[in-house]
């Protein structure tokens, strides 16, 4: 039997201490940390392999053998909250009749899975959700079991390719996604137009428009949009971090100019939502875990887009967000893996993803969770199919979001000006690529 060393009122205290929603660093940015190398991560699938794949059985099968114990689940504080997950485990216990399942819950943000699983994989929970940049961390200290036959088949025939590719680290897959993570934008349609819209610059003339230029996971857009790149398509370690050069200088004066501007406004502690509210904000970017602050802000004039263009160095480019997925995850260490297993694809299965998004509005990503009309789901799939490029699933990516970080601050601050923009672009540059260079 596995130690459950990791206490639940500790990971409670841990998590309430963590700013609600997905849109700071913590949440998605500073995930893909120091995992070790692609060797040791190999390995710790392996292990992971081996247990999932012993335990492994069809539904039909698994439930010729009684059982009776405790599995333990991770989910942020929201899910807990609103019932889903109480629900669904429920749901999960009815469905299996020969499993007499005692369940214990505990909160843990997506995107802190990789920090509190890895200070205790085997006392962390049996099943937990993640953010799918936690992803290398986890797999390096064996905290992610892989999926294999008839799981497998489910993740790959029910979610698009971008999706499994989120979920998917050194060729296995090892979690079952059921939301996408991603941003786009929330604007005022009483001061923008659908043209408007289209162009970041335009919108600046218009209204008033606020951006957290400081964080990490959003900052990278504007590089992107001129031309840098992250590890090649975001899966080639070896290519680095290419934020240097003329493209990435052109980018750094932007935002100069940007942070200048009287129409724009950083979002910071909340600054964006806050300003739709009072209307001295026009537009804002964000997720699906804003959608219900900013409606009942902007109500009748409620507008969401995916992302526009900047007109960067002369050029007009197009915005993109990091794309990723949250997704549940399997402990090998769990007391009995073949229930935790089964429990995992349940809370990430059809009914469940259905109940989600009617009761949290967490689009799903089971591609046949059919949805009413939504404007966010629109705006969410063209981010998807054209305005993001995939969140690099490598652990180099650590070397990131602290330079990038950085540099937002320093052009908010002042530090960063036109006279200086070419070198701070390369101080950054070479801030994230030194670990790879050595």
């Amino acid at each position: 039997m596995k130690k459950k060393a990791v206490s639940l009122l500790l990971v409670t205290a841990m998590a309430a201490t963590m700013i609600a929603g997905c849109g700071n660093k913590a949440e998605n940015g500073a995930a893909a940390g120091n995992a070790g190398s692609d060797d040791n991560a190999a390995a710790a699938t392996t292990e992971a392999t081996d247990d999932a794949a012993a335990a492994e059985t069809d539904d039909a099968a698994a439930e010729e053998e009684a059982w009776a114990g405790t599995v333990t689940v991770w989910s942020p504080q929201e899910d807990q909250d609103t019932g889903w997950l109480s629900a669904q485990c429920d749901a999960f216990n009815a469905a299996h009749p020969n499993w007499d399942i005692t369940f214990e819950y505990g909160v843990c943000a997506e995107g802190d899975a990789k920090t509190t699983v890895t200070q205790d994989v085997e006392g962390s929970a049996d099943v937990y959700m993640l953010a799918n940049d936690n992803i290398p961390d986890l797999v390096g200290a064996n905290g992610l079991a892989e999926l294999g036959g008839s799981y497998l088949d489910y993740v790959t025939s029910t979610n698009s390719e971008s999706i499994v590719a989120s979920v998917t680290y050194n060729d296995a897959v090892v979690a079952f996604p059921f939301t996408s993570n991603t941003w786009f934008m929330y604007y005022d349609t009483s001061v923008f137009s659908e043209d408007d819209i289209k162009s970041l610059d335009t919108m600046l003339e218009k209204g008033k428009v606020s951006f957290p230029l400081n964080n990490s996971w959003y900052i990278q857009a504007f590089y992107v949009a001129n031309g840098c790149t992250l590890f090649g398509d975001g899966t080639d370690a070896a290519a680095g971090i290419d934020f240097g050069g003329d493209k990435a200088a052109a980018a750094t004066d932007y935002l100069v100019d940007l942070a200048a501007n009287p129409n724009f406004i950083n979002d910071k502690d909340g600054a964006g939502i806050s300003g739709l509210r009072d209307g001295s904000v026009n537009a804002i970017f964000s997720g699906t875990w804003d959608a219900e602050a900013v409606k009942e802000a902007l109500g009748d004039n409620f507008g969401v887009a995916a992302l526009p263009t900047a007109n960067i160095g002369g050029t007009e480019g197009q915005l993109k967000s990091f794309m990723g997925s949250k997704a549940i995850g399997v402990n090998p260490n769990a007391e009995n893996p073949q229930v935790a297993m089964a429990l995992a694809a349940y809370l990430a299965g059809e009914d469940a993803q259905k109940a989600h998004y009617e009761m949290r509005n967490i689009l799903p990503t089971n591609i046949n969770v059919e949805i009413a009309d939504d404007p966010i789901a629109a705006a969410v799939t063209k981010v998807m199919t054209d305005t993001s490029i995939m969140q690099p699933l490598v652990s180099e990516m650590g070397n990131y979001w602290s330079p990038a970080e950085n540099m937002g601050n320093a052009i908010i601050s002042g530090e960063v000006t036109h006279d200086n923009a070419a070198e701070k672009t390369e101080e950054m540059n070479t801030a994230m690529n030194t670990d790879l260079a050595q």
